[in-house]
């Protein structure tokens, strides 16, 4: 399905740029773009210099994504090689066991789900994707049929597309910041509520598809290439061994550094002129990332552990994952920029304006509900035109901001995820992500209507 998807981006792009191939291309403020010569740009020509674009920005996000890539798969080789994960997927063991069936409680593959989980809830952003790369390759590794994605890779990427967060989307209150906003954090519980919906309809949904027979794992057509996948990515250490008592030494250090840590934070924000601004503001959004690498090499030295070779290791991971996934990112990106340079996703907004208008949704809010979960960076852009143009406290700014964080971006994780370990056929998962970025869509539609009227 996502191969048909992806062919249908491409030709309806080209069909329509030359449908409207001497037609001026226009900017957000309705102005003709003029090209270096003066003349103005058509149709046609944005279309063939975006594919270009395109392409050459999916590889600046490959480039962009191996930093981290490389860093969080290192750590989370220290967490688990110490045994940090043990107790946790031991809590969760009760959910886990009843989502996951046919993946034992104790396997790799939990351990990074439970992580990656936890990222994407703390609002982390791409340090979510390191552990999700991990968690694909160590489901696929229960795979016997590698090349066609399990019912366990299914849910667990209907679960991340989903996006459920707990805390404020970090990306989305800074620009309503920028832009002026006197209440950034207002989309709050309305951007919980719409991603509760649409992580409850995605598993609804993946879980009731899996059932039907034309949605049963298919043997890949390159069976050879998908079975060699995941074969230069190791496994992860520790999860075989049971977790050491630490002696008491270790025990003191770890309390006076944990200690230390909340001491800071707590002076930090007794000092500041507004203590719950900053605490929300400042230590809510940018101390969580500096804790969460200092506490996981900390805990790797206390256990005993090699944390800088840990790191290294994952690093060399990191490394070879970004190789595989650029290709995938490519295609899917330039199919993304074709369709929207071509002028049909305009076409498409107009169709659909009139329909929901009549439900509630402004038309000014459509093109970041199609953009949502084609393309990060242009959902982001239209974000930022939106709430600079109408403002970011106004109904369309808060509507806009609340489908921001509604949902992820279907189509990039697909691609990432499912290139990451050579998965052909992806059998339901499009169509569950799908359904929970609907579901997604109408509860960000009913929590704006609800809390701002």
């Amino acid at each position: 399905m996502l191969n048909a998807i992806w062919l249908f981006m491409v030709a309806a792009a080209v069909l329509c740029a030359a449908a409207l191939a001497d037609v001026p291309v226009t900017g957000a403020d309705g102005q003709v773009l003029l090209n270096s010569r003066g003349d103005e740009i058509t149709r046609m020509a944005h279309l063939s210099s975006g594919i270009l674009v395109s392409a050459k920005s999916a590889i600046t996000l490959v480039i962009g994504l191996t930093g981290a890539m490389m860093l969080f798969l290192g750590l989370v080789r220290v967490a688990t090689a110490g045994g940090l994960l043990r107790p946790i997927v031991a809590a969760l063991r009760p959910i886990l066991v009843r989502l996951f069936p046919d993946v034992p409680a104790d396997h790799p593959a939990m351990g990074a789900m439970i992580m990656n989980f936890a990222a994407n809830m703390l609002g982390l952003g791409n340090a979510a994707t390191p552990f999700g790369i991990k968690a694909i390759t160590e489901l696929d590794r229960l795979n016997p049929q590698r090349g066609s994605a399990t019912n366990a890779m299914a849910l667990f990427l209907a679960i991340n597309t989903s996006s459920i967060v707990l805390m404020a989307p970090t990306g989305t209150v800074a620009i309503r910041l920028a832009t002026g906003s006197e209440m950034p954090f207002a989309i709050w519980i309305p951007t919980l509520f719409a991603t509760l919906c649409s992580t409850i309809t995605a598993v609804t949904v993946c879980l009731a598809l899996q059932r039907l027979p034309w949605f049963r794992p298919r043997p890949p057509v390159d069976v050879e290439d998908a079975q060699t996948a995941t074969d230069d990515i190791g496994a992860l250490p520790g999860m075989d061994a049971e977790t050491a008592e630490w002696p008491l030494w270790r025990k003191v250090v770890a309390g006076a550094v944990a200690l230390g840590v909340v001491g800071f934070a707590v002076h930090a924000v007794v000092v500041a002129d507004d203590p719950t601004a900053y605490l929300r503001d400042v230590v809510a959004v940018h101390w969580l990332l500096p804790i969460l690498v200092l506490g996981l090499l900390a805990f790797g030295f206390l256990s005993g552990i090699d944390a800088y070779s840990e790191v290294v290791a994952g690093a060399r991971e990191g490394m070879s994952v970004a190789l595989r996934i650029a290709p995938f990112l490519v295609a899917i990106l330039v199919a993304v920029g074709m369709f929207r340079n071509s002028g049909a996703l305009d076409i498409l907004i107009g169709a659909l304006s009139p329909f929901t208008t009549a439900i509630g949704v402004p038309g000014e809010a459509l093109p970041m509900a199609l953009m949502r979960p084609l393309s990060g960076s242009g959902a982001l852009g239209i974000m930022s035109e939106t709430l600079t143009t109408h403002g970011p406290d106004s109904f369309v700014g808060l509507l806009t901001s609340t489908l921001m964080g509604s949902t992820e971006t279907t189509f990039y994780v697909l691609a990432v995820y499912l290139g990451a370990v050579g998965v052909r056929d992806s059998r339901h998962i499009l169509p569950a992500c799908l359904a929970g970025d609907v579901a997604g869509f109408f509860g960000a539609v009913v929590a704006t209507h609800w809390f701002f009227g």
